[in-house]
């Protein structure tokens, strides 16, 4: 008997752990939100639009979107997403300085893709004005 309710009070310890885990890092989201919108910086973009060409379907093209900080505070990239599960953006982890320049990488994979191919990329951040859509067009043509 003492061994079942050992593993049962074992079971709620952990379980009571994780829970107070997650309402701390609930909690401190709208503080990071309240932070980046408080120190609003701009941006420049460097490359908003990148033209792949032609690609045969099934190659992975892939690009990095230049941006520059040119406000007087960090630029914190919160999230980027596409308009497609076939592109996978990824955003800088570190806030990028006043007067650095940044990167989105960007990979299109174009299987099961053919034909003209125009994707959008979204990415929310502390600028202001809004940080503009990054385009990535293109063609792919089918496999022989």
């Amino acid at each position: 008997m003492f061994k079942y309710t050992f593993i049962l009070a074992a079971l709620f310890i952990l379980v009571s752990c994780d829970v107070r885990n997650k309402k701390v890092v609930e909690k401190n989201e709208p503080l990071k939100q309240q932070i980046e919108i408080k120190d609003p910086t701009t941006v420049q973009l460097i490359d908003s639009i990148y033209n792949f060409g032609k690609v045969t379907e099934g190659e992975i093209v892939q690009y990095n979107y230049r941006f520059k900080n040119t406000g007087t505070k960090p630029l914190i990239v919160t999230n980027v997403s596409a308009s497609c599960g076939c592109t996978v953006p990824e955003k800088p982890e570190q806030p990028i300085k006043p007067g650095e320049t940044g990167f989105i990488k960007v990979k299109f994979n174009s299987e099961h893709r053919a034909g003209n191919a125009h994707k959008t990329v979204t990415v929310s951040s502390n600028a202001e004005p809004a940080f503009p859509e990054l385009l990535l067009t293109g063609e792919v043509t089918e496999k022989k």
